[in-house]
């Protein structure tokens, strides 16, 4: 039987006119990778914030282990590690001094504090820098300190709010890498509006928009469920309704779908049919920018739900 860590039950969240999270259920499963993928604005920050305990819902619980977090206990609420999107840092200390600083605000003893911090140093990659400010440092490496800030204590649950916002390539990277070896001794709730790094590290992904979960499943079968085949992606200029209409006498072969200005063609065999469908669009008056082939992703999906892109 699957061991549930984390259940949500219908999360409802307001402030004034706008419905952050409307009865959001879900539930977390032990060492997993557990990812919430949508665009800016779609409530995964709150969300997140009242599964860990920073914002009381205006209806529904969160529970750890079945005990709800709360009103629960330090013990309880400890076992959850936060790292947000905004980076938050003391820019007049050292790194070794904000792990510190952390760990005995948790309730570690200095020394085993420090320890942890020494060794969270060395496992992000900046050994080099316990006794540098952290106002010295690079984007990249702000992002990864406060990622180990949210390790210090050692939590079961750590919760991940947009981890690789803001950052070079080289530092995503290493970001991306530490999050997979985490992954292997802890379970890991990931928010992001970015299909590649949901699709690189989630074992489960949910699909959230104006605070509703609208699926939540393994990343291949979302893909699946918007049909087989690769897709050919064509950027069309100007007017694109009649794009549909042009290309009907395949549609026997093929599914066809426009979003923001772009259609996909969607078939087994659609490499195959790349000369058809541009000559029809071609002799319909149709003009169009870049042609993509490409395999299907979870924007896709997102797409087929929402009618919008992900990285709105």
């Amino acid at each position: 039987m699957t061991n549930t860590v984390l259940q949500a039950s219908g999360l409802t969240k307001r402030y004034g006119d706008l419905l952050a999270a409307n009865n959001l259920s879900l539930e977390v499963r032990e060492g997993e990778v557990f990812g919430f993928l949508g665009p800016n604005g779609a409530g995964k920050t709150t969300a997140i914030n009242m599964m860990c305990g920073l914002l009381k819902p205006d209806s529904g619980q969160v529970t750890i282990h079945g005990k709800p977090i709360s009103g629960s206990s330090a013990e309880i609420r400890s076992r959850v590690g936060v790292c947000p999107q905004e980076i938050v840092l003391w820019k007049k200390m050292t790194c070794l001094e904000q792990l510190q600083f952390i760990g005995e605000m948790y309730g570690l003893k200095a020394g085993v504090a420090r320890q942890r911090g020494e060794q969270l140093l060395e496992r992000v990659d900046l050994v080099e820098k316990a006794n540098v400010l952290v106002k010295t440092l690079s984007g990249g490496m702000q992002r990864r300190l406060n990622l180990a800030m949210a390790l210090v204590h050692d939590p079961e649950i750590l919760i991940l709010d947009e981890p690789e916002a803001g950052l070079d390539p080289q530092s995503r990277v290493k970001v991306r890498n530490y999050i997979k070896s985490l992954a292997q001794r802890k379970t890991i709730i990931l928010t992001t509006h970015n299909m590649d790094e949901a699709e690189r590290l989630a074992d489960r992904v949910a699909i959230i928009d104006h605070g509703e979960l609208l699926v939540l499943d393994m990343p291949d079968a979302l893909k699946r469920s918007v049909g087989e085949g690769d897709v050919l992606e064509i950027l069309l200029r100007g007017d694109s309704a009649q794009a549909q209409n042009a290309l009907a006498d395949i549609s026997h072969r093929a599914t066809f779908d426009i979003a923001d200005g772009r259609l996909h063609v969607r078939a087994l065999d659609v490499v195959n049919l790349i000369p058809n469908i541009l000559e029809k669009l071609a002799g319909a008056g149709i003009q169009f920018g870049e042609v993509r082939l490409r395999e299907n992703s979870l924007e896709d999906v997102f797409i087929q739900l929402t009618r919008r892109r992900l990285r709105e």
